[in-house]
């Protein structure tokens, strides 16, 4: 009796685990491929720009708890993206995201944060973009300095904003409103998205800035020359992004800029309005 008992859950035991392989076999199998979602940054500039391939945007804004975007910044971005693509339809999807609780983070955090937690990619004829607004500033800050980042792409379809540093500029001072600070370095890191500049989309002329390597070679920087470009470096930075909108808002002029006429004949090349 005691020896068929042993023999019974042997076979029991062994139907089990060859179950469990199965399924374990059929979810590998089965296991979706996001992998266009994580190609270069600005290698999907013509899918964005134009309805060739996709004909919707989807975008999730994943925020920290406490630090979600302004409904104003949100409403401009989207008119930004319908003016210079051809995506009629754009969808917000916010998810909000516990803390990491760093001091600073790195784009490879940032990244590891985006594989835990992102769940909006390409579906179908929708493009899947991907925003996350953290709550602490970029490792390559040097305060000290006053060289600070508001945002940056790090893939294809994906970007970060530092919402914290974004709000600490807009605090220093009255005359800059968090909103415009928010909606300029949305449009700005976009912008990047859609391959400005030489970043995916080929420029129709030359008007890339220049900046040195490691090595002291001269290199592109991937920013307009143009002035009062959208692109310009100073949008990504700071107090040159404080000090550029406090001049044109002195000056009576809207205060987040516009894509100058270079950036926008290298948009419409390669599919954009």
């Amino acid at each position: 009796m005691s020896n068929r008992f042993w023999i019974v859950l042997v076979l029991v035991m062994g139907l089990m685990g060859g179950c469990s392989k199965d399924a374990n076999d059929s979810t590998d199998q089965n296991k979706i491929d996001n992998s266009a979602n994580y190609k270069t940054s600005g290698s999907s500039a013509n899918d964005i720009l134009s309805n060739n391939t996709f004909d919707k945007l989807r975008i999730e804004i994943a925020y920290v708890s406490g630090y979600r975007p302004t409904a104003n910044a949100m409403t401009d971005f989207v008119a930004f993206l319908k003016k210079y693509t051809y995506k009629d339809d754009i969808e917000l999807v916010y998810t909000e995201l516990a803390s990491p609780d760093e001091e600073k983070l790195t784009l490879e955090e940032i990244d590891d944060l985006e594989k835990e937690n992102r769940t909006t990619f390409n579906d179908g004829k929708t493009l899947g973009i991907y925003i996350y607004f953290a709550d602490a500033p970029s490792e390559d800050d040097v305060e000290e300095e006053d060289l600070v980042t508001l945002g940056a792409v790090y893939w294809n379809t994906s970007m970060v904003i530092y919402e914290e540093t974004i709000r600490t500029l807009a605090n220093k001072n009255f005359a800059v409103d968090i909103d415009d600070v928010e909606t300029a370095t949305l449009n700005h890191e976009f912008g990047h998205l859609m391959g400005l500049v030489n970043l995916g989309t080929e420029p129709v002329n030359d008007h890339e800035g220049t900046t040195t390597d490691d090595d002291d070679n001269e290199i592109g920087d991937n920013h307009c020359t143009e002035e009062g470009c959208l692109m310009r470096a100073e949008l990504q930075f700071g107090p040159s992004m404080k000090k550029m909108l406090e001049k044109r808002t002195a000056k009576g002029l809207v205060a987040i800029p516009d894509l100058g006429t270079e950036c926008l004949l290298d948009l419409q090349t390669n599919g954009g309005r």
